[in-house]
């Protein structure tokens, strides 16, 4: 999902910062952007059209020898927020929906998987309870600190721009020399990369400004 978002954000660049989780990414596009002529259709259907074909192209890079079942489709809208802070709300609402989830997804496949319980009796044994509840559950019975659980599947995948040094072999043939000699050459780059971390505080948004600068 991650490496279909990178390649939609290499393809749009003006695309400032994308999140995503489970089965879904958003991506938040300049403020001024004017690509398309700011046709929201051709936002949507560029977007979806190429995550969908990202996902069969890189497939086999992620499962080797699983076979796509069906082809992928995916949907998406496009919404149009008249401040930064209503972006802010709307990206932590994403966040705190992932964290959300995935507590009721650990601890179910935990009592599924663990406990012995059928999806309708671990289904039945969590309703009702609230997010300490889940907690004490997996700490007391499967000895799981949820806080020690992998950020990405807490926080989601975070990708903004960042400047990346890669690391290339070239040959090259100095003026005295007859044969051309391999040397690693080092080129910064701009690339989307993935971050695991809270978008919910301001600490985020202070450390990159330039994501909701005004004039972008």
């Amino acid at each position: 999902m991650t490496k279909c978002a990178q390649t939609v954000m290499k393809e749009l660049e003006d695309i400032v910062i994308a999140y995503g989780q489970s089965d879904e990414y958003s991506f938040v596009f300049k403020r001024k952007s004017n690509w398309f002529k700011r046709r929201a259709s051709k936002f949507m259907t560029h977007v979806a059209s190429q995550f969908a074909s990202s996902y069969v192209f890189y497939w086999r890079d992620y499962f080797e020898d699983q076979p796509l079942l069906y082809p992928p489709g995916f949907d998406g809208r496009v919404i149009v927020y008249p401040s930064n802070q209503t972006l802010k709300d709307y990206l932590s609402w994403r966040q705190a929906d992932c964290h959300i989830n995935n507590l009721y997804n650990t601890v179910f496949w935990a009592l599924v998987q663990q406990s012995g319980l059928t999806p309708v009796q671990a289904q039945e044994r969590l309703q009702g309870t609230l997010a300490a509840d889940k907690n004490e559950i997996l700490f007391s019975e499967f000895n799981i600190n949820y806080n020690n659980e992998p950020l990405m599947y807490r926080k989601g995948t975070v990708l903004i721009w960042q400047k990346v040094g890669e690391v290339t072999t070239k040959e090259v043939k100095l003026p005295a020399e007859m044969e051309g000699k391999k040397m690693a050459v080092t080129r910064t780059r701009t690339k989307p990369v993935p971050l695991y971390c809270d978008i919910i505080g301001d600490a985020f948004w202070k450390e990159h400004p330039e994501i909701l600068d005004e004039d972008s």
